[in-house]
């Protein structure tokens, strides 16, 4: 049904992290491949790579250049971007599958965009809730994942390999394309 891309910094800990969130979703059927999109040139993805059963590959460059090796390389029709170290709640597989049923079935190409949660780990000071506020007032950001059909990417350009490529990508989808999902999304490392 859909890949994931996930690009790394060599670091294990938040890759672990994500994939244990996908796990329930590859179980279900939802997720047909997991991308593995390692920026450090390190051995350590590689090695969580095979352990998990994920297709790893190389980039250097950006996070986005990363993102667009991973999405060439991606054999389903549908994507899902997501940073190392976020995790999603549990109610993202139920609502990804109806997510993609209803945008195949409609005329409308629209992408879909996790919910940003806090971690619940983190200390909450004002800082972090000025923080907070201002991700709700300027509109989602790279590290909440992105959820959009092959086709649609395409025709949009995909992911440069450019300062800001991920938040242009997300301004080009505008309003009227992205949908805010209910399920949520969080970084723990």
């Amino acid at each position: 049904m859909l890949s994931v891309i996930i690009p790394t910094n060599g670091v294990e800990q938040p890759a672990v992290a994500t994939l244990a969130a996908l796990v329930p979703g590859a179980a279900a059927g939802v997720i047909r491949e997991v991308l593995l999109v390692d920026r450090a040139g390190t051995d350590v993805i590689e090695r969580v790579a095979d352990v998990a059963g994920c297709d790893f590959l190389t980039s250097t460059g950006s996070r986005a250049a990363a993102m667009a090796v991973g999405a060439k390389a991606a054999r389903s029709s549908w994507l899902m971007f997501l940073h190392a170290g976020a995790v999603l709640d549990a109610g993202w597989i139920e609502e990804t599958q109806q997510f993609v049923q209803r945008v195949s079935t409609s005329d409308r190409p629209r992408a879909g965009i996790f919910r940003y949660a806090r971690s619940p780990y983190d200390e909450a000071g004002f800082r972090d809730g000025v923080k907070h506020l201002l991700r709700k007032v300027s509109g989602p950001k790279a590290d909440q994942g992105l959820l959009i059909a092959r086709d649609h990417y395409e025709r949009l350009g995909g992911h440069a390999d450019t300062r800001g490529a991920e938040a242009r990508l997300l301004r080009q989808l505008g309003r009227a394309e992205r949908t805010m999902l209910r399920s949520r999304i969080m970084m723990v490392a």
